[in-house]
């Protein structure tokens, strides 16, 4: 008989006699016929899951031992396992590691514990490990995960034991072996692995990077590495999960099948269903959205709500039982933006129009010949070109690579409406950046009634670079931002280019940027912005400020941008008609390209 077909009798006797000894004297048939039978032993191996259903056993969540089938959930991720393997032997993919994003008690810690157990007991020189967030859950693993089914399994299938203590099970005559530990920075060193789970690793206490960076060379080539957890806010995790370098599996709650409740009567189903359709608070229009796109039951939903009403602080269930990845790593704690808004929008953002750059020519003295280049891999995003549907001025944004801060950026706005119509986020030398910076300025230009192009007013930060202010002047980019500034010998008021972040002007355009996110968050079109605004924090001194790792190169253009537009006069003679700037046709569906484009 196959794996399958043995797996399915377990399945059909445990449902019709529901008796553990019965189930216990099956195991030992099965065990035989694992170990006389070397076609069957041969499939098991290759699918160590498998040997789970065939023989393990389980605690369920109400502390009754069951047989080991797998859920759903449990299901689905040893798809993704088997597809990383297969990938690998193919050498599609050179390195397999995953992430598993998810809500409470889905089961993948009791899941890959046992197969890691089972791939110890089926294969020669099996090295597993695993860590834990902390000692006692280290401790509750080994103890509920892997001895107590481990103890339960046939005699057959038990390899001989060199160590079996309170972090470790050896096999001696397989050479094989799987612990457990608490992540901190030195574990693991000495070690030689090809099996790794790290278990709630997103509240590592030292974080993963320099778990990882330990464990490094303790890593085979052809390690299987496993990083499970629910989310902890914008932290190594997050870090790892957009990335890019991962397989990254996200499960819903509502994949757990038992995470529903049944109505005491129809009556209150009814009532509930109702409040559903027509409160207006929170999370009823959360299960609404639910009920209307996800499908999930009126029996899901009462869970849900049974879920929140439990947590005294009710911004906790996004956290703990996500709908969504992006909302799995809101944070929990001081956030200065108005996450939901910023959440609801990401659902709700605009296609982009155009990815790419700019090229141009440069004599040393002028820049002409404008191209743009269309580069999926570009660093300017496009939401709308200039002076469509309506004539209007722009004003742009930046935020200069200093403290703090890895990226120039650029924001360019709608001066009238405060709409974010294109974004530059990149490493640039400042230079360059202050080249791109001028094409937009002038691609973003308006046409008065005398003919006249009126260039987009810009607003570069200036405190730890004023290269791209002084460069900007001198390629003859005069329409900028001013400040006024007290000189130092004269102590009299002077007119400087660019805006100056200082302790009073900093919190002010911060505190103007959390009005407009709290009540136009509609204007803001880029998803890279809003994801950096969902991780903004008021650290322990109360500063508003990007968490340890991340970047607030993104609110500080943003901001900068909104300043600006103070400085945006809308005149009589800036018409309201629908004439072109003589770069709009640059993103023309009917242009070519690179089109040249004559500077004005």
């Amino acid at each position: 008989m196959t794996a399958n077909e043995l797996i399915e009798i377990r399945k059909k006797k445990w449902k019709e006699k529901h008796d553990i000894e019965y189930d216990k004297s099956l195991r030992a048939g099965i065990a035989n016929e694992l170990v006389t039978n070397k076609e069957l032993l041969s499939e098991v191996r290759k699918n160590p899951e498998k040997l789970i259903e065939l023989v393990f056993i389980v605690v369920d969540k109400e502390q009754k031992t069951m047989p080991f089938f797998l859920n759903e959930v449990q299901k689905d991720f040893v798809g993704v396992i088997n597809k990383a393997k297969d990938d690998y032997s193919k050498s599609l993919i050179s390195d397999i590691s995953i992430l598993v994003l998810k809500g409470r008690q889905q089961g993948f810690t009791t899941f890959v514990t046992a197969y890691q157990l089972a791939n110890s007991i089926l294969n020669r020189n099996f090295q597993g490990f695993t860590l834990a967030d902390k000692s006692d859950n280290a401790e509750a693993i080994f103890q509920n995960k892997a001895k107590f089914p481990h103890s339960q399994l046939p005699y057959q299938l038990k390899p001989t034991e060199k160590f079996n203590n309170r972090k470790q099970l050896l096999f001696e005559k397989l050479n094989s072996s799987w612990a457990v530990d608490t992540a901190t920075k030195d574990v693991g060193r000495s070690r030689t692995v090809n099996f790794f789970h790290g278990s709630e690793c997103a509240f590592w206490k030292d974080g993963i990077q320099p778990i990882q960076a330990g464990l490094g060379e303790a890593f085979t080539k052809n390690c299987i590495k496993i990083y499970e957890s629910t989310a902890n806010g914008y932290n190594d995790y997050r870090t790892m999960w957009k990335s890019g370098s991962y397989i990254c599996c996200f499960y819903e709650w509502w994949k757990t099948p038992e995470y529903q409740i049944p109505f005491i009567d129809e009556t209150s189903k009814k009532e509930f269903e109702s409040k559903i359709d027509t409160d207006t608070s929170w999370i009823y229009k959360r299960l609404k959205w639910l009920k209307k796109d996800k499908k999930l039951s009126l029996e899901q939903l009462h869970w849900y709500y049974e879920k929140y009403n439990k947590y005294i602080d009710k911004r906790l269930i996004r956290q703990e039982y996500p709908c969504t990845p992006d909302e799995a790593f809101l944070l929990s704690g001081e956030t200065v933006f108005d996450t939901e808004k910023l959440e609801e929008r990401l659902t709700k953002i605009p296609k982009l129009l155009k990815v790419g750059y700019f090229t141009y020519k440069y004599d040393g003295l002028k820049i002409k010949d404008i191209k743009w280049v269309e580069d999926k891999n570009g660093y300017i995003k496009i939401y709308k070109v200039p002076n469509v549907p309506n004539h209007t001025l722009y004003c742009i944004g930046g935020d200069t690579a200093g403290e703090g801060s890895d990226y120039f950026t650029a924001h360019v706005l709608d001066a009238k409406t405060g709409e974010q119509v294109a974004v530059l986020k990149r490493q640039l030398d400042a230079d360059l950046y202050t080249k791109q910076v001028y094409c937009l300025g002038k691609y973003y230009s308006t046409r008065n009634i005398h003919g006249r192009y009126i260039d987009a007013l810009i607003a570069i930060e200036s405190n730890f670079d004023s290269f791209p202010i002084r460069e900007l002047q001198r390629l003859g980019y005069d329409r900028q931002y001013v400040r006024k500034r007290i000189d130092d010998n004269t102590q009299q008021a002077q007119k400087s280019y660019g805006f100056k972040t200082t302790v009073l002007t900093r919190p002010t355009i911060i505190s103007h940027l959390i009005e407009i996110v709290r009540e136009e968050t509609d204007t803001i079109n880029d998803k890279d912005t809003i994801e950096e605004l969902l991780t903004i924090i008021h650290n322990e001194q109360g500063r508003i400020e990007a968490p340890e790792g991340g970047h607030d190169d993104q609110m500080m253009g943003l901001a900068i941008a909104h300043e600006a537009r103070s400085q945006v006069m809308f005149t009589k003679d800036v018409i309201e008609l629908n004439n072109r700037s003589p770069f709009s046709d640059m993103f023309s569906s009917k242009s070519d390209v690179g089109e040249r484009i004559e500077v004005i």
